[in-house]
């Protein structure tokens, strides 16, 4: 069931490539995509409009997953940029550049403290891709003051919270750090004793899995998962980006002994429908990647417009496709990561939506656990979209 289609045929093997030498080939430059992909003069001038304000950043192995004779790829609509990024007002509503609340919890140094037990720490602004629907949009790619300078003072920082369960390193893509720099990132973690676990969220298993076929990497991993616990949560978006190299890619993780969750996105025009989501939850069952979170699309400015999908749709598309889906399958979580708290959408009754928030901010612990109940619109995508209305329910966890 993996993905073998190519855009320029390179029969590269991806196994035994040095990354750090294959990183400077992606493709950065609308010159550059013309040599691989077809693109008429008008398109190439569009499209430069685009990238000057949003950078592109595609792997050659990435490009290699699509098929260049369609338009309607979903490898290219992830990777590629489109005009329609630069729409900032429609009928789906409000954009904004900030929808997950970062700079009301930004406790400097790249340091993000939205929840009492977690710690995100935006280690790199850098990915080896930037994805076109990526929710931090705003900083990926560009100079900003958003991400660690110095690690060893968010270490200190973290040390001082007992309240702080568990570290998130986050980004930009921490994997494409150099490896002795993430090793001095971990070791400055290894012994707050009050840390359960740390995260690595990276997207490096589904579009450059060649940086997990550096042995010292999966050396680092490995020694610190034997001392604490470690997850990778990852981020398949449709099944056309399971592949032979991304299944070795997070195999070598497995047998690091680190834990790796999917967290996707439900996207327009790439997994919007029954038989793809299907496909995609139980694709990564199949090479030991476990279905995590489903995100609604954030009302992002340049995003929203291109791929976000109302809700009334969203949540019976969920509900269709988890009926084709096994046990393990299913498990995920459909969410809606907002300013106010992580909230999954349970499901409809009739034309009412039903949530549950999981997560809340500090000071605002009573909200956790809370049911909320939104009347569906035919256009509404986010949560404030949706009209409130009052209920009398009580949800105890």
């Amino acid at each position: 069931m993996y993905s073998t289609s190519t855009a320029t045929d390179l029969n590269i093997n991806w196994l035994e490539i040095d990354w750090q030498e294959e990183l400077k080939q992606n493709i950065t430059s609308v010159e550059e995509l013309a040599t691989h992909i077809p693109l008429n003069p008008t398109e190439k001038k569009e499209l430069k409009k685009v990238a000057d304000r949003h950078p592109m950043n595609i792997p050659r192995y990435y490009l290699d997953l699509i098929d260049p004779k369609d338009p309607e790829d979903p490898i290219r609509k992830l990777s590629i940029p489109s005009t329609d990024e630069l729409i900032v007002a429609g009928a789906m509503g409000e954009t904004t550049g900030d929808p997950y609340g970062d700079d009301k919890h930004d406790k400097g140094n790249g340091i993000l403290h939205k929840y009492p037990y977690t710690a995100l720490i935006v280690a790199t602004e850098y990915c080896s891709m930037y994805c076109r629907h990526c929710f931090r949009k705003r900083m990926v790619g560009l100079e900003n003051d958003q991400t660690v300078q110095n690690f060893q003072q968010a270490a200190k920082y973290i040390a001082k919270h007992p309240e702080i369960k568990n570290v998130v390193i986050s980004g930009g893509d921490p994997l494409m750090l150099p490896t002795e720099t993430l090793r001095k990132m971990l070791d400055s973690l290894r012994n707050i004793s009050h840390l359960n676990y740390i995260r690595i969220g990276s997207r490096t298993p589904v579009v450059f899995p060649m940086r997990l076929f550096d042995d010292s990497l999966i050396d680092l991993l490995t020694d610190f998962a034997r001392h604490k616990p470690l997850y990778v949560p990852t981020h398949f978006n449709h099944p056309h980006e399971i592949t032979d190299e991304s299944r070795e890619a997070v195999q070598r993780l497995v047998r690091a002994g680190v834990t790796v969750n999917n967290q996707a996105v439900l996207l327009r025009g790439i997994n919007d429908s029954v038989e793809t989501l299907t496909e995609l939850m139980d694709g990564l069952l199949q090479i030991g990647v476990n279905p995590y979170y489903l995100y609604q699309c954030m009302p992002v400015e340049r995003v929203r417009h291109q791929f976000q999908v109302p809700l009334s749709e969203g949540v019976d598309l969920v509900d269709n496709a988890r009926r084709k889906m096994d046990g393990y399958a299913k498990r995920f979580k459909f969410i809606i990561g907002h300013d106010i708290g992580k909230l999954e959408i349970c499901g409809r009754l009739g034309d009412k939506l039903i949530l549950k928030q999981l997560h809340a901010r500090p000071g605002h612990q009573e909200e956790s656990s809370r049911l909320l109940v939104r009347q569906l619109t035919d256009n509404g995508g986010w949560l404030d979209d949706l009209p409130e209305i009052q209920h009398n329910w009580s949800c105890s966890s």
